[in-house]
C-alpha cells in the first residue's frame, strides 16, 4: 500500500493514471528512472532534495521547511498525482557534483541559529527525521553493515541529527549532521567513455567547523576539513551542537567509485533491505474512503506537513470522482439494466419458507467471525512485511510471492464461504446472500486488529495526530480488504448455489 494506497480507491487511481498518461502522451513516453542517462567526465550532476520523513510521526515535511542551505532559486520538479498524495516535495539543491571529479570539504553555506530555528531543528531531531535526496532518480541511502551477511543493508535517507550527552554530563544535547560524505557509484563500459550512475550513498557526520581568518563564503579555508592538507572528516568526535546564536557550516565530500553493477540492475542492491441498491453500493465505497481521506488531510494541514494534499489537487480528486467515477457507475448500471435478467436454475416459491431453529454454531455472528480467520491466516505473515514497507520506510520487492499469496487468498475466501454456505443450506437457511459476503469479508476485522497490534509493538509513534493518521489509513485499507474479500466470497457462493441447484431434477 507505497500502499500512499492510503487514501484512494484502486478504481480512482487507475482512472487518474490513465488520464495522466494521456496528458503526457502528447509530448513523449518516459518514465523517470526507466531511460538510462549517460554522463561524460565533468558533466554536471544535480542533486535534488525530497521530503523529511520520520517513522515516529508519519508526517513528512518539505526539505526547506528547515533553514537548510538554499540555491538562488528553488525549483519544484514536475510532480505527478502519486507524488503529491505521498507528500513528496522534490526540489533542486545547492549540492552540485561533476561526473567522476571528486570533491573534498566543499562548503555549501553557513547559517546562524535563532530561537525559532533552534526549536525546529531540535523537534525534528527528537522525532528522528531523515533527510532524503535523489540523484539520477536514485534515492540517497545509508549503507548499514549486517553481521549475518557480507553485503550491506540500506536505510533510506540519513538522520537529520542525534541527541546525546557530553562525557561526564547528564544533560541531553542536540547535534546536527552538517557534513555529508557522498559516494556515487558508476558503471562504465571499457569501449566507451560515458558512464551511468548505479548507486548513491552517504555517510553523515556532525562537525563543529573552524576556519582561518574572516568568512569568505565558499572560498573560506576550513581548519577542521582542509582538502589542501588532505584533512578529511572521518568521525563526529567534535560535533556541531544545535543552540541559539550558534553558527553551523554545511560541507560535503563526494567520491566516485566504479562498479560492476550494470544500469539495468542498479535497483537490486536497494531491494535487499530489509438494482438502486447496486447504485448506492458502487458510490458508497469511494465516498467513505474520500470522507476519511478529507478528514485525515485536514489534520495533516493543521500540522503544516508537506503530506497535506494541496487544495488544487483535492479539487482534482473530487472532479475525478464526480466527473468520472460517479457517471461511470450509472453508465454501468444502465448497461446492466439492458441485459437480460439472470434466470434461476430452478423454480422458486413465491412465499418464503419459515427457517427452522438453528444450532448455536450456525448463529450468523459466530459463523461470520469464524469464516474470516482462514483468509486472514493466509496473508497475515506477508502483511507484516507490507506494513513495515509502508510505515517504516523499507523497500518491498517480493511481488512474485505477493501475487502467490493473493492467489491463495482468493482460493481460501472462496473455499471457506462455499463450505459455510453449504452448512447453511443444509440447515434450511436460504438467506445466504449477505452472509456469504460478510463471511469472507470479516477477515478485514482481523486485519485491523493486527494493525492495532503492530502499532503498539513495532512503531514508536507518540503524537496524537500521527496515531489518528495511522488508524485512519489502516481503516481505509481494512475497508478495501473487506470489499475485496467479501466480493470474492459472494461470487464463489453464487456460483456454488447455481451449480448445485442446476443439478436438481424435479419430475
Amino acid at each position: 500500500m507505497t500502499f500512499q494506497i492510503r487514501s484512494l480507491s484502486l478504481y480512482t487511481l487507475t482512472v487518474a493514471a490513465v488520464l495522466l498518461a494521456l496528458i503526457h502522451g502528447g509530448h513523449s513516453f518516459y518514465l523517470p528512472g526507466v531511460a538510462p542517462q549517460d554522463f561524460e567526465k565533468g558533466d554536471k550532476l544535480l542533486v535534488k532534495v525530497n521530503k523529511l520523513t520520520s517513522t515516529k510521526t508519519q508526517l513528512p515535511y518539505s526539505y526547506y521547511s528547515l533553514p537548510y542551505c538554499r540555491p538562488k532559486k528553488i525549483i519544484d520538479s514536475a510532480e505527478n498525482l502519486g507524488e503529491v498524495l505521498r507528500g513528496d516535495r522534490i526540489e533542486n539543491s545547492p549540492y552540485v557534483f561533476k561526473m567522476r571529479e571528486p570533491q573534498m570539504c566543499k562548503i555549501v553555506c553557513r547559517i546562524a541559529l535563532d530561537a525559532k530555528t533552534t526549536k525546529e531543528f531540535k523537534e525534528k531531531i527528537d522525532d528522528e527525521y531523515r533527510v532524503n535526496m535523489i540523484l539520477d532518480n536514485l534515492p540517497l541511502v545509508v549503507p548499514i553493515k549486517r553481521s549475518d551477511q557480507e553485503s550491506p543493508g540500506y536505510q533510506l535517507g540519513y538522520y537529520l541529527g542525534l541527541k546525546g550527552q557530553y562525557s561526564g554530563s547528564k544533560v541531553d544535547r542536540y547535534f546536527i549532521n552538517n557534513h555529508l560524505a557522498f559516494t556515487v557509484k558508476y558503471h562504465k563500459d571499457l569501449q566507451s567513455d560515458p558512464a551511468r550512475i548505479v548507486g548513491f550513498e552517504v555517510k553523515s557526520f556532525s562537525v563543529k567547523h573552524e576556519y582561518e581568518g574572516n568568512w569568505n563564503d565558499d572560498k573560506t579555508r576550513l581548519i577542521t576539513c582542509d582538502p589542501h592538507a588532505k584533512h578529511m572528516v572521518v568521525n563526529s568526535n567534535s560535533p556541531q551542537e544545535v543552540e541559539e546564536k550558534k553558527e553551523i557550516i554545511f560541507t560535503y565530500d563526494v567520491e566516485f567509485v566504479p562498479s560492476d553493477v550494470k544500469w539495468a540492475s542498479r535497483w537490486d542492491a536497494y531491494l535487499l533491505m530489509s438494482d438502486d441498491q447496486i447504485h448506492w453500493t458502487a458510490i458508497m465505497f469511494p465516498g467513505i474512503v474520500s470522507a476519511i481521506f478529507f478528514v485525515l488531510n485536514a489534520l495533516i494541514w493543521g500540522e503544516k506537513s508537506s503530506g497535506a494534499v494541496p487544495f488544487g489537487t483535492m479539487f482534482a480528486l473530487v472532479f475525478l470522482w464526480f466527473g468520472i467515477s460517479v457517471p461511470l457507475v450509472f453508465v454501468g448500471s444502465y448497461v446492466g439494466f439492458r441485459k437480460p435478467a439472470i434466470e434461476d436454475p430452478v423454480k422458486t416459491n413465491k412465499i418464503p419458507r419459515q427457517i427452522p431453529a438453528q444450532a448455536w454454531y450456525m448463529n450468523p455472528a459466530f459463523s461470520i467471525l469464524i469464516g474470516g480467520i482462514l483468509p486472514f491466516g493466509a496473508v497475515f505473515i506477508e502483511l507484516f512485511f507490507i506494513l513495515t514497507s509502508i510505515w517504516l520506510n523499507q523497500f518491498y520487492y517480493i511481488f512474485g510471492f505477493l501475487f502467490l499469496v493473493f492467489i491463495i487468498l482468493l482460493v481460501t475466501c472462496a473455499e471457506i464461504t462455499i463450505v459455510l454456505c453449504y452448512f447453511q443450506l443444509c440447515s434450511e437457511d436460504y438467506l445466504w446472500w449477505w452472509r456469504s459476503y460478510l463471511t469472507s469479508g470479516s477477515s478485514a476485522v482481523y486485519l485491523f486488529l493486527y494493525a492495532t497490534f503492530y502499532f503498539f509493538t513495532k512503531l514508536e509513534i507518540t503524537k496524537f495526530v500521527s496515531g489518528v493518521l495511522y488508524f485512519g489509513y489502516m481503516l481505509i485499507a481494512s475497508y478495501a480488504f473487506f470489499v475485496l474479500t467479501g466480493t470474492i466470497g459472494f461470487y464463489a457462493c453464487f456460483w456454488f448455489t447455481r451449480l448445485i441447484y442446476s443439478s436438481v431434477k424435479i419430475d
